[in-house]
């Protein structure tokens, strides 16, 4: 089995991992606390921080696998989409590397790097993976899509949000209460210690099974802008239930339609991915209806739900299986859909 060198730079996390035997053996991640001063990644800082970070990055995770650089069969990289100068940092690595290692070139696609996550095997660790055809709901800080997923390298979007993503409506409306950067993390915090149906947001109602987030981010926004006239301490004395309410709008909206796509193809095995993914409400929400369906439910770990190189050493691994290589002259997408 070949042994590959996955990159994933595609915005402020530079990650590196070594997938040997069909197991990932170390997925090094290097975040950037610099974006939390701005409240939000500042492309600039983002892409400075790539370069100083990706060597040692790749080095520690090599050591952590026993793997040496002449080991590396093949050197897979995120080329999209994401922000264009973190990409271009992992793509010029990975392209030196290729040159250096006389090895071939594997580009990732990061949404369908997401989705393979819930192929990774690690040494030691018992793994469940889903079977074909399943289902899929990707849900990030940039995506929110319905994936019927029919093989490892052949999915379909079926639905996707039309304007903004669940994962930015999360950290705008953290934003709008003063919360720290990323956002979605600390409305799920202080989510557990609310009462989700203290307050109603408004919710879209977008035909088919496509997404759509916009309206509750004004709606929010609206909301708090009037309750703070009438009580400048509303926002700190309803914090709690805030967060729940709005935690519980976002997750009905995702699992209205992820219901509605998984009646319409008829598909139980149902899986979860991006960095939304590891909300504790969302998870316990699938998880609630998985019980009611009679769905079979697949969400990786933490470590392998937000941005890393894992998910990008397995799908450079079922691209090499294939013989899917590209040349040097491939270039990083800021905007692509799957391919």
């Amino acid at each position: 089995m070949p042994v590959i060198l996955g990159i994933e730079s595609s915005c402020d996390d530079t990650s590196a991992a070594v997938l040997k035997d069909g197991f990932v053996l170390s997925n090094v991640i290097a975040g950037q606390k610099v974006h939390e001063a701005y409240g939000g990644v500042v492309p600039e800082l983002a892409s400075r921080a790539h370069q100083q970070n990706i060597i040692p990055v790749v080095s520690e995770a090599l050591r952590q696998a026993s793997v040496r650089v002449t080991d590396i069969d093949a050197v897979a990289f995120t080329q999209g989409p994401g922000l264009l100068g973190s990409l271009l940092v992992g793509t010029s690595f990975a392209k030196g590397f290729a040159i250096a290692g006389n090895i071939p070139l594997i580009e990732v696609n990061h949404l369908q790097a997401h989705i393979l996550a819930n192929f990774i095997k690690e040494p030691g660790v018992e793994s469940r993976h889903p079977s074909f055809p399943f289902l899929t709901l990707l849900v990030s800080g940039g995506n929110s899509q319905l994936i019927v997923v029919r093989d490892y390298l052949d999915m379909e979007i079926i639905g996707q949000t039309i304007d903004d993503a669940a994962g930015e409506a999360f950290d705008k409306c953290a934003k709008v209460m003063g919360l720290p950067y990323p956002g979605g993390p600390v409305i799920d915090r202080l989510a557990q210690e609310g009462n989700a149906e203290h307050f109603l947001f408004s919710k879209p109602r977008i035909p088919g099974l496509d997404y759509s987030f916009s309206g509750l981010k004004t709606s929010f926004l609206y909301f708090i802008r009037d309750e703070v006239k009438k009580e400048p301490d509303f926002i700190r004395n309803n914090l709690n239930d805030l967060c729940a309410s709005l935690q519980k709008s976002i997750v009905d909206i995702l699992l209205h339609k992820l219901k509605k796509a998984a009646w319409e193809t008829g598909i139980k095995q149902i899986a979860i991915g991006g960095g939304v993914s590891a909300n504790s409400g969302l998870q316990a929400a699938v998880r609630s209806e998985a019980i009611r369906s009679g769905w079979e439910v697949y969400i990786p770990r933490l470590g392998f739900s937000l941005d890393n190189a894992g998910m990008v050493a397995v799908t450079g691994y079922y691209k090499y299986m294939a013989g899917q290589f590209t040349g040097l002259d491939t270039v990083p997408f800021a905007r692509t859909t799957l391919s």
